[in-house]
């Protein structure tokens, strides 16, 4: 209302977001993969804030657009970075697991920002919002005392000396013991890695199949859940009343997640994720057809449920299709494809 903006504008607020995480995945997986996983995820951290303060402080609807397409480069580009680099962490038999419960933290985001519509945002505007959403930049400085480098990198670029050192650093933290046999051995290094290594007869098709799901399953969800709230009150609910019923819903996306990092290890990758989305379809179609009573906010926490489940399995499943030197670009790239998705949704929506 302050921008007197058309509903056709009001997307395009949405979708700036997307065009900046288009940029800001592709980008930040080619240099995690040249500078480091740690490094890059703290960046995109302080970029994202920095987005958020701009945003806050926007005068015009297009110096709004231009400060979501900044924050967009810092979210787009932190969500593979921070996968890969947990993924070169994880133990191969719990790997799937603690990605998605990892991407399980995404849900106790958007409750979140579910409270910050329901109390901040009547109180101090949708300013005061994005102010609350500058916060991540004070995480970064802890990130980069805490935070140590994937081993896997540093293998990978010859630093072994390092690389022991944190596999060291975390065997003794976990209790784990100390077996050393030998001296540490580096692995075969790939050289420099190019962006059409992802296109090489072993991953194209791989890397083709990646690109579907990832716009498919970014489409469904940004193209539904940005406008739970304003399809609710097109229908005759409150402002706040579909806020409320939003923030409800999305509960549901916390047993989502846990419940596919259970099936993950168990049925595997493919099965999962095939169930899950067959689940968000079946889901989104009765949400679709439904009115505003109880049907809805089932069909609605549902949708929940295997959508964010099986956007927590593909996390797990995307940087375990390539090799080191290049699982942050072919795992960003992918993300970034997927964005289109996202930059789509809202419109078709």
């Amino acid at each position: 209302s302050e921008f007197s903006l058309d509903p056709a504008r009001t997307g395009l607020v949405a979708s700036a977001g997307f065009v900046g995480m288009f940029l800001g995945a592709a980008i930040s997986g080619r240099l995690a993969d040249r500078y480091g996983r740690r490094t890059v995820f703290s960046l995109t951290l302080v970029v994202f804030s920095i987005g958020a303060v701009l945003s806050a402080l926007a005068p015009t609807y297009e110096t709004l657009l231009l400060a979501r397409i900044v924050a967009g480069l810092g979210l787009g580009g932190e969500l593979p970075v921070v996968a890969t680099l947990v993924s070169e962490f994880s133990p191969r038999a719990s790997r799937g697991r603690m990605i998605v419960l990892l991407e399980s933290f995404w849900a106790y985001g958007t409750l979140a920002a579910g409270l910050v519509a329901i109390f901040v945002l009547p109180t101090y505007g949708w300013r005061g919002a994005f102010v609350v959403a500058a916060l991540p930049a004070l995480y970064a400085v802890y990130l980069r005392r805490a935070l140590p480098e994937s081993p896997r990198y540093l293998a990978e670029r010859g630093r072994i000396a390092e690389a022991d050192t944190i596999v060291r650093r975390v065997e003794r933290a976990s209790g784990g013991a100390l077996l050393t046999l030998g001296k540490a051995i580096a692995p075969a290094r790939a050289g420099r890695s190019r962006v059409a290594d992802l296109f090489t007869p072993a991953y194209r098709r791989r890397t083709a199949m990646l690109w579907v799901l990832w716009f498919g399953i970014t489409l469904t969800f940004y193209g539904i859940f940005l406008y739970v709230p304003t399809l609710l009150v097109a229908r005759g609910l409150s402002e706040v009343r579909s806020n409320e019923f939003f923030f409800l819903s999305t509960i549901a996306q916390i047993p989502g997640y846990f419940s596919a990092a259970w099936l993950v290890e168990r049925w595997g990758r493919k099965p999962t994720l095939v169930a899950y989305l067959l689940g968000t379809a079946a889901a989104a179609f009765l949400f679709g057809n439904a009115g505003t009573g109880t049907d809805a906010f089932v069909y609605a926490a549902l949708l929940s449920f295997f959508n964010l489940g099986a956007w927590g399995v593909l996390y797990s499943f995307s940087p375990e299709l390539y090799p080191t030197a290049i699982r942050a670009t072919g795992a960003g790239i992918a993300a970034s494809v997927g964005r289109i998705g996202g930059i789509l949704g809202p419109f078709m929506t």
